[in-house]
């Protein structure tokens, strides 16, 4: 597969994945940047482009991996579409409802497919989670709270953008472990410096779920993650903390019948892993779950969290 990078931010991140996958025989990157660009080329062997036209119109060209800014990505996915060609989206993969609508239009017009990298469900310790869910490997799920922590690092991060840009990927594990459970209640504190911290409640009968994420921590907190799950017969316990210094501490614990368990982590790439899925996805046809419409679930909720909001 040939594929066409659009951002030499993450883009650069993604190229530097796709090289060294098998199957892939051209990379041809993006960026307004020359600088960077011409050290993406020597460090990467990737091709480079200052114009987006040239790979849009590159009949060679199967994949277009948008990495640019979102404000961008419903544009030029659906240029990317208009063009024959499938499509790789970060997230969030759009800012509105009529973009989703517009993106989800134009891949029946086109014939063409948009996936989203929700690598959340790449991750281990997220999909040893929906697997015990979805196997009753602990009876049934009670309750599930999960979090996101982090100190100011992003760029604003209010309340008009902390859903979209920080809980998605929370969203994104809600949507598919309770199959898009209704939000009950939103709760959101702004500070000055253009950051906030919300606290997200859904439910239904059998199981409730909450989400915490903030970006208001002070700059000597670790960036965090992690979940708490409530079973019938036992209780998940998964923590993430991100060092500065480049230290990663992951832990997943166990409490069952038989004590407490420390379970072992498969040491892969989500991100990665996402990323081959999309591409086997685009090549046999098959059904994905980072399909655009999986993806619109969490970013509809995202918008209407936002709402509730502001």
């Amino acid at each position: 597969m040939n594929i066409g990078i659009l951002g030499t931010g993450f883009g650069a991140y993604h190229a530097s994945l796709l090289v060294k996958m098998k199957g892939i025989n051209r990379v041809v990157i993006f960026g307004r940047n020359e600088t960077k660009l011409h050290q993406l080329k020597e460090e990467l062997g990737v091709e480079i482009t200052n114009s987006i036209n040239e790979i849009l119109s590159d009949a060679t060209l199967d994949v277009i991996d948008i990495c640019l800014p979102s404000s961008l990505h419903a544009e030029y996915a659906i240029e990317g579409l208009k063009a024959g060609k499938h499509v790789f989206c970060e997230t969030p993969v759009c800012l509105s409802c009529e973009d989703a609508a517009a993106m989800l239009q134009a891949e029946k017009i086109y014939g063409k497919r948009i996936m989203v990298n929700q690598f959340i469900k790449f991750d281990h310790a997220y999909s040893y989670l929906y697997e015990a869910v979805q196997s009753g490997k602990y009876g049934k799920l009670l309750h599930i709270s999960l979090k996101r922590e982090t100190a100011p690092l992003w760029g604003d991060l209010g309340l008009s953008k902390i859903a979209t840009h920080l809980m998605i990927h929370e969203l994104d594990m809600v949507c598919w472990l309770l199959d898009n459970p209704p939000l009950t209640s939103v709760w959101g504190s702004s500070g000055q410096d253009g950051q906030a911290l919300v606290h997200a409640v859904f439910g239904t009968p059998a199981v409730s779920a909450e989400i915490l994420v903030t970006s208001q921590m002070p700059a000597s907190y670790p960036f965090t993650v992690g979940y708490e799950a409530y079973f019938e017969q036992a209780k998940l316990e998964f923590h993430e903390i991100d060092y500065p210094e480049g230290k990663m501490d992951s832990t997943l614990y166990e409490y069952g019948v038989s004590g407490k368990q420390e379970l072992v982590l498969e040491q892969s790439n989500p991100y990665e892993k996402s990323l081959c899925y999309a591409l086997q996805c685009f090549q046999d046809g098959s059904a994905s779950m980072i399909s655009l419409k999986e993806a619109g679930r969490a970013v509809e909720t995202a918008f209407e969290i936002t709402r509730k909001l502001t």
